[in-house]
């Protein structure tokens, strides 16, 4: 029998459990920096993982000794990247002025004037076409600013944190096994090989992963700054590293990127004739990102995407859209390794299921 005192009760437990919930998400959103922290030092120990096992089984490191290599690899490399391409952006990113949001804007008004003279005079009455759109109104100038300037600012920001993540990271590296140790000891003995056996897949999937994404976005940055060398663009370097920022985004990502290399490179001829100099110039840097992507879809992505977490491309493009149809693009970029992670847990708790069998069949 159900009495007064046995619904009391049962409400304050779910009100204690909300509570408790809603304390922990608060703690969580407190410390979000650390988690960041924790993150990048998970996605740094991922790509150093081979360079890792190389040290110690062909060379015999120590596991502090690798880690020590590992981690003056990443400072060097970092060190490099600032000491060589920093100030290159910023110069670039300041004839473009792509700082100033109200420099922008006026850099695409007159972009804008002379296209709409330049179908006046081909008799097209492009002004009224831009008014009743209303384009300069939808287009957020801010964002190009933001977009680079919070790029620029996590740079800056990350020198204030490079020694928490690289100290993490260390440990992270030095007393992987260590970890795995303890975790025998916490894990439940019913799940504990299926547990640890999925953490060492995923690991190894998401190594692969990572490693190809930032090999396949090396690819495509020095693609587009061939083309937009061979085409004599002078802000070649900045344009081509946004570009390929942007194909971080699967699908969405190159086609932002090559409307924005092309307004980018109108604002940039400001001054020159439309004509002759502006348009011709701008259908050929489209024309030549178009080619690229077309090589990344047909060789890159297709070796990263697939190969590198042994799934079907067209498992990978639905799994892809339903993210970003469910999440956004935020959804879009981590849905490849999300679902990786459920693909692996699957196998390793319901390898009998038949579903789970012709999903998981490639792991």
């Amino acid at each position: 029998m159900i009495t007064s005192k046995i619904i009391s009760n049962g409400i304050l437990r779910a009100l204690a459990t909300i509570i408790v919930i809603l304390s922990i998400l608060y703690f969580l959103y407190e410390i979000q920096t650390v988690i960041v922290y924790l993150c990048i030092s998970l996605l740094l120990c991922l790509i150093a993982n081979p360079l890792i096992q190389f040290l110690k089984h062909k060379l015999k490191f120590s596991n502090s000794l690798a880690a020590i290599t590992a981690l003056v690899i990443f400072i060097l490399s970092i060190v490099g990247f600032i000491l060589l391409f920093v100030p290159l952006i910023i110069t670039q990113a300041n004839n473009l002025s792509l700082l100033d949001t109200h420099s922008l804007q006026q850099q695409f008004i007159e972009t804008e004037k002379s296209i709409e003279a330049y179908f006046n005079i081909q008799h097209m009455d492009l002004n009224k076409v831009l008014k009743d759109s209303k384009i300069t109104s939808i287009i957020d100038f801010t964002y190009f600013t933001g977009f680079l300037n919070s790029i620029l600012g996590f740079m800056a920001n990350m020198g204030m944190g490079l020694v928490s993540v690289f100290f993490i990271t260390f440990f992270f590296i030095k007393d992987q096994d260590a970890f795995k140790v303890s975790a025998r000891k916490i894990l439940p003995d019913t799940n504990e090989d299926k547990i640890l056996n999925s953490i060492t897949k995923i690991n190894h999937f998401l190594t692969r992963y990572f490693i190809g994404l930032l090999l396949q976005l090396t690819v495509v940055f020095i693609l587009y700054l061939i083309v937009l060398m061979i085409f004599g663009n002078q802000n070649a370097f900045v344009i081509a590293f946004l570009c390929a920022i942007l194909n971080i985004i699967p699908y969405i990502g190159p086609i932002i990127g090559t409307t924005l290399a092309g307004i980018l490179t109108m604002i940039s001829m400001i001054g020159s004739d439309f004509q002759t100099e502006i348009l011709p110039r701008t259908i050929y840097v489209i024309i030549g990102f178009l080619v690229v992507q077309a090589i990344d879809n047909n060789v890159s992505q297709p070796i990263i995407s697939s190969k590198s977490v042994n799934s079907h491309p067209l498992e990978i493009f639905l799994v892809t859209l339903i993210s970003g149809i469910t999440f956004g693009i935020v959804g879009m970029i981590i849905a490849i390794p999300v679902f990786t992670m459920v693909k692996v847990i699957l196998k390793e708790f319901f390898p009998n299921n038949k579903i789970v069998s012709v999903l998981t069949e490639r792991i």
